[in-house]
């Protein structure tokens, strides 16, 4: 799937570079910008989905989860780069306005870009039903983005080819490369949190504490510790139960609270630690 995303992000970037070359306009460039990117995203993505797949070994116990921040972290910084570029090139062009050559041709290509685009995107959700996978999911999300972004050059190159105005193209050029740096921001965050091991969401953390209450021999939760690293979700916490129970029993009911944490977080890996009642702690925090 993701071999798809970085060929068509390539055939995009070349029909688009003949786009801007015909055209001088900022907004094909803006466009030819996001769509390398698009292509080393999808690379750099495929790379590194490749090596968080990877099982754990003597040298990484916990895995190779975090190549996925890791890149992603490298992408924001292109993505940033490339998106001030794309602001200077069209505060120069509001500074000193530049007509619009042959914009029909840019129609054209930006036109076609829509189509293709969109049929990728369609693909994409059809595999991410199938498979649900987070990475796919993550880049069907930024080619839906694109999509709205070629809309927004075409309406671009219109208004310049049947109402001349000019100054429309780098507007709409910068208000790309915002999209861009937006995207860079919430890319650079979530890999930050992944690679400081924020907690999962509170709402993941309850349905957590619910699934392990549910067993009617675990009387109560405590210092639960949640991360994720890549495609694998890590979950800590004790476990209190019944004093009097043996040994054998309390690694039984932990073995069923593992197996119904599993059914909800497939591929999770979770530590467990049992406490029974005499030794809990007086205050049963999460």
């Amino acid at each position: 799937m993701l071999f798809r995303s970085v060929a068509l992000a390539c055939g995009l970037a070349l029909v688009k570079a003949i786009a801007w070359q015909a055209t001088g306009s900022v907004a094909v460039l803006s466009s030819l910008v996001d769509s390398l990117i698009d292509a080393a995203a999808s690379l750099v993505n495929l790379i590194a989905v490749r090596r968080a797949l990877e099982p754990a070994d003597a040298n990484h116990r916990f895995g190779h989860g975090k190549a996925e921040p890791l890149a992603a972290l490298g992408q924001a910084a292109f993505v940033a780069g490339s998106g001030l570029l794309v602001v200077l090139q069209a505060a120069g062009s509001l500074l000193q306005p530049r007509p619009i050559q042959n914009a029909t041709i840019g129609l054209v290509v930006m036109g076609a870009s829509i189509v293709a685009t969109f049929a990728l995107v369609r693909f994409q959700a059809y595999v991410v039903r199938r498979s649900g996978s987070v990475a796919i999911r993550a880049d069907r999300l930024h080619y839906t983005g694109d999509v709205l972004m070629n809309g927004s050059v075409i309406l671009s190159l219109a208004l310049v080819q049947w109402a001349d105005i000019t100054w429309i193209d780098p507007i709409c050029g910068i208000a790309i490369a915002g999209y861009m740096l937006f995207g860079a921001l919430q890319i650079a965050r979530s890999s930050l949190d992944m690679l400081m091991d924020r907690e999962l969401s509170d709402e993941v953390r309850l349905r957590i504490e619910a699934i392990v209450k549910r067993h009617p021999e675990v009387l109560a939760v405590h210092d639960l510790r949640t991360r994720s690293s890549g495609p694998s979700l890590f979950i800590q916490f004790h476990m209190v139960l019944p004093a009097e129970i043996t040994l054998s029993r309390a690694h039984i009911i932990s073995d069923e609270v593992e197996r119904d944490l599993l059914e909800a977080f497939p591929g999770a890996e979770i530590l467990i630690h049992q406490d029974p009642t005499d030794a809990a702690e007086p205050e049963m925090a999460t």
